[in-house]
């Protein structure tokens, strides 16, 4: 029966994706000597934010998701990312294979919230890997699951992820609205003749009497 063996190799932005997408790099070694045909991978990626430091800004920003941080014992709790599946080719002995996974910067996703809400660092992250392996074998070939135990930890820095979002949606973020609202910022924006939708909100945080920005 076959073994393989996930290592984490980095990550990088994709240039030319047609959406936003994160590579990652990984290395697949088979132990006993098996010639591998293909594998039908499956990749679960989480979020573990118990494993790092938060620093007060990101506390904050943090609220929506996991509260005020004297309950992050209760709520700071492991996030789902994303599923992704991958057709690696046959090799033998040892392999290296590209994972895109696309990213979103829709703000009603918890990932993307997270990700947002950190300005440094390393984001924890936990692979789990399923699927299938088909060996080639003098019989002919076989069939076996990728075992669910199969799991690598990787820190992907901060700065990867933003310069994934930069390259696409450089020096802005995105806000999802009900079009009864985004109908009401138009009216709005239009009667005080404000020029862009930035001009139109930064008026609309002073009248609540916060802090527009500079």
């Amino acid at each position: 029966m076959s073994h393989l063996v996930f290592e984490a190799l980095g990550a990088r932005p994709e240039p030319y994706a047609a959406v936003p997408t994160l590579v990652f790099r990984l290395g697949i070694t088979e132990t006993t000597g098996e010639q591998v045909h293909a594998v039908a991978l499956k990749t679960q990626i989480q979020i573990e934010p118990r494993r790092r430091h938060y620093a007060p800004p990101e506390e904050e920003r943090l609220l929506e998701l996991f509260d005020r941080p004297h309950r992050w014992g209760e709520t700071l709790k492991t996030l789902v990312w994303t599923q992704v599946s991958l057709t690696v080719a046959g090799f033998t002995a040892r392999t290296v294979v590209d994972l895109p996974v696309a990213c979103t910067y829709d703000f009603e996703v918890a990932a993307a919230k997270y990700f947002h809400a950190l300005d440094e660092g390393e984001i924890p992250l936990l692979l789990l890997f399923s699927g299938t392996v088909f060996v080639r074998g003098e019989t002919g070939f076989s069939v076996e699951p990728v075992p669910w135990d199969k799991e690598l930890a990787f820190r992907l820095p901060v700065r990867t992820w933003r310069e994934v979002m930069d390259s696409y949606f450089p020096g802005s973020a995105w806000l999802r609205l009900r079009r009864e609202s985004f109908d009401a910022l138009h009216r709005f924006k239009g009667r005080h003749a404000l020029t862009t939708w930035d001009d139109a909100v930064d008026a609309l945080l002073k009248q609540a009497g916060e802090e527009a920005p500079a």
